[in-house]
């Protein structure tokens, strides 16, 4: 869209579009995703069903890091490109992408980072607080951090023992979600390097 597409009303729409996705919370695109892959599809409460769901939640962060990502491109390249006779295409490919891709490879691996802490879409589409085995195939169900958290915080009658297992598991939680951003620091400072290398 950023390279291809006419500035105009159709591209603005999207804009906006993409933006109220963003916001809209992590819970309703649960329900739209036990809605779509659950039921209509008939995928049934399953990793493919979860992996969907979230996959669609990360569609609106990685569409405007990738585009702030082309923005920050200088136009200067571009015309620089075309002037050697390079074609638009080749441009797009050996001189934009390079240049973008730590910023894209960023955004990719914050919205990784987001999804992995979220309940409410696998709440609808894919968790089981408790498996006797691991998954064979992607059509079965499987635990989950955030779910087994939001289960074990909100059952049970003896909550202060299992207050340190809550604990527990949010400290994990965490330290993925923290390990998850810091690898996407090294990663764009790797491809930063590269880049400034070339």
């Amino acid at each position: 869209m950023n390279e291809y597409a006419p500035k105009g009303k159709l591209v603005r729409f999207i804009r906006v579009m993409t933006n109220n996705l963003s916001g809209i919370p992590s819970i309703v695109f649960g329900l739209f995703g036990m809605a779509l892959f659950v039921n209509y599809l008939g995928f049934g409460d399953s990793i493919l069903a979860g992996s969907l769901t979230l996959g669609l939640l990360c569609v609106p962060i990685v569409i405007r890091t990738t585009e702030e990502a082309l923005k920050a491109i200088p136009d200067t390249l571009r015309e620089g490109s075309r002037a050697l006779g390079a074609t638009k295409l080749q441009t797009i490919w050996h001189v934009i992408l390079p240049m973008a891709m730590p910023n894209v490879i960023t955004g990719l691996i914050l919205a990784l980072g987001r999804v992995s802490g979220e309940t409410a879409p696998i709440l609808f589409t894919c968790a089981a607080y408790f498996l006797p085995q691991l998954p064979e195939s992607v059509l079965d169900q499987c635990m989950a951090l955030p779910y087994h958290l939001y289960v074990i915080s909100t059952s049970g009658t003896d909550m202060e023992a299992q207050l340190p297992i809550a604990y527990g598991t949010a400290l994990v939680l965490i330290l993925i979600v923290l390990a998850v951003n810091l690898l996407a620091n090294a990663l764009r400072k790797y491809f930063e390097k590269k880049v400034k290398m070339h």
